[in-house]
């Protein structure tokens, strides 16, 4: 074994998103691409001597081929110990979980989160700090520039590690474990819930659920923590086995993508509880007898009802949500005394104000949710804590979520997704926005009065770094808002994101369909954005 020095050149477009690199696999199967990144990421966190470096990644395919690398690259620039998930899964917030239990430097996930998988899919990569959570965006940055001008990357010249052989290894000095990548997860959500009293909800006899992996990284997950440790029936998790292109279906849990789950959840016999996660673990949908559960009601009704989880009983500190978020949370924030934080969308960003102990919860409307027992959004996590708090209640989940409108009102959301659009188009449609936002105040389009429009911008209140251009927001005067805004996770064309929220404390207007209750706000947003015109659709792709 030798370490050797491999000469390279720049591959342009390196540059990390919200969520790390992404990229269609054919793109990181170029001879040289992963490699570039993994040095870039080795080189800005250097020097790797005497650390720890955790690896793993949600199974898709092309995983096990980048964690070989980067296991011979890591050993190469000098990291004593790598702990890398059996048969190279793990999911983000076990990643986190670990890299913190271990104090590690930090860890490489591969994942493309909820984008479809296989040779045809798409492929990530992203870097996690000591704390557990995404790299910051002056990590991310240093990692940009750094690809810019690489002309080698360092790798030892040996076989392959067995990844599905739990156990030590050693490699040109290196220690290498392949550890369960279940177990120190699973501890720690048996430390913040009750388990005696979800074990007896899910073995009553009265009570069904059933959980859908979507043959995405928490299989394993969902099996040892409901059907061993929890009692529920075998079966309980569907599509429960990891596969390399997800078993042909898309790792999006909405209503959309879990068509399967949905349908388990509704109809003559449904169950009482259903939820899904994505490809790598990190979101969550949770679902009720015949209800959906909004993932901005979700915060919220967590936030409102954390005393009654083990690991929240003595008070929550905070909330965080992303700015698409409805402003559902703010209410609870105000009612308990406590401070409400808006922040871009991307976890990373609460990461400061879960370090500074500012937060204890914190959440996305894309289906994120999670606190400070890790540094990621984590979908078992939500789905544990909605299970313990069914039981301690005993009430259904629909019926905790009305209750909560009742005394809190409501905010309609929902989010209206056009994938794939051209690029061009998209972002000349953002511009148009923007250069409209001095005169849009006092308007009026579908008989709605614009009182605001602004460009969102953010201040971390903890490291003073500024965040600019987070997407354009319009608040009308009825109490309504209209978001637009880019993602940053596709690898196709543009995802054109449109959020709409509005609050109602009407309590005969609580139960409307969003879709309706939204419609003039929705009808103001195309007038305002020209959505069809520069889309060229008629309708979203995805409505959640």
């Amino acid at each position: 074994m030798a370490i050797k020095t491999i000469s390279t050149q720049v591959f342009e477009g390196q540059k990390p998103g919200t969520s790390g690199l992404r990229k269609k696999v054919k793109e990181f199967q170029r001879s040289g691409y992963l490699e570039n990144f993994v040095q870039a990421i080795f080189n800005t966190i250097a020097p790797c001597d005497g650390h720890t470096l955790v690896v793993g990644g949600d199974g898709r395919f092309f995983n096990r081929e980048a964690i070989q690398v980067i296991i011979r690259m890591a050993a190469a620039n000098g990291f004593s110990r790598l702990l890398v998930g059996q048969g190279g899964i793990l999911s983000t917030p076990a990643a986190s979980c670990i890299i913190r239990k271990h104090q590690a430097r930090g860890g490489i996930i591969l994942s493309a989160s909820h984008n479809p998988g296989g040779p045809d899919g798409d492929f990530g990569i992203k870097f996690n700090g000591d704390n557990g959570g995404p790299a910051p965006e002056s990590l991310t940055d240093s990692i940009y520039q750094q690809t810019l001008s690489i002309d080698h990357y360092l790798i030892e010249d040996a076989e392959d590690v067995n990844l599905d052989q739990l156990g030590a290894y050693s490699l040109a000095g290196t220690a290498i474990e392949i550890i369960d990548p279940v177990a120190d997860y699973a501890d720690l959500m048996a430390s913040l819930f009750d388990f005696e009293r979800m074990k007896a909800l899910l073995t009553n006899g009265k009570f069904r659920m059933c959980f859908d992996a979507m043959h995405a990284v928490t299989g394993p997950y969902a099996k040892e923590i409901f059907e061993r440790r929890l009692g529920a029936a075998e079966g309980t998790v569907i599509n429960g086995v990891p596969l390399e292109d997800f078993g042909g279906g898309h790792p999006d849990p909405n209503q959309v993508h879990a068509h399967e789950l949905v349908a388990l959840l509704n109809g003559d016999n449904p169950m009482d509880f259903g939820a899904a996660s994505d490809g790598d673990g990190d979101r969550n949908m949770v679902l009720g007898k015949g209800f959906y559960l909004n993932p901005c009601d979700s915060l919220a009704v967590m936030a409102a009802n954390a005393q009654y989880i083990p690991g929240y009983a003595e008070g929550i500190a905070g909330i965080a949500r992303s700015m698409p978020t409805s402003r559902a949370a703010d209410r609870v924030a105000k009612k308990l005394g406590i401070h409400c934080y808006e922040t871009p969308t991307g976890w990373k960003f609460f990461g400061n104000l879960l370090d500074a102990g500012k937060i204890t919860l914190c959440g996305e409307e894309s289906f994120g949710t999670g606190s400070d027992h890790v540094r990621e959004k984590d979908g078992m996590w939500a789905v544990l804590f909605w299970l313990n708090l069914i039981a301690v209640r005993n009430q259904p989940l629909g019926e905790i979520v009305k209750n909560h409108w009742t005394r809190y009102g409501r905010d309609y959301f929902t989010r209206h997704d056009y994938e794939a659009v051209n690029s061009e188009r998209a972002a000349d449609m953002i511009e148009r926005l923007r250069g409209q936002l001095p005169d849009l105040p006092g308007r009026e389009f579908a008989g709605l009065c614009i009182e605001s429009a602004d460009d969102f911008s953010y201040t971390d209140p903890i490291d003073g770094s500024e965040t600019c251009n987070q997407g354009v927001r319009i608040c009308f005067d009825n109490g309504g808002r209209v978001v637009f805004r880019l993602s940053g996770t596709g690898t196709e064309g543009a995802t054109l994101r449109v959020y709409f929220d509005q609050y109602q404390n009407d309590p005969t207007l609580l139960g409307q369909d969003p879709q309706k209750a939204l419609a003039t706000l929705m009808d103001a947003a195309d007038q305002v954005a020209g959505i069809i015109e520069y889309t060229g659709r008629e309708k979203p792709d995805v409505i959640t």
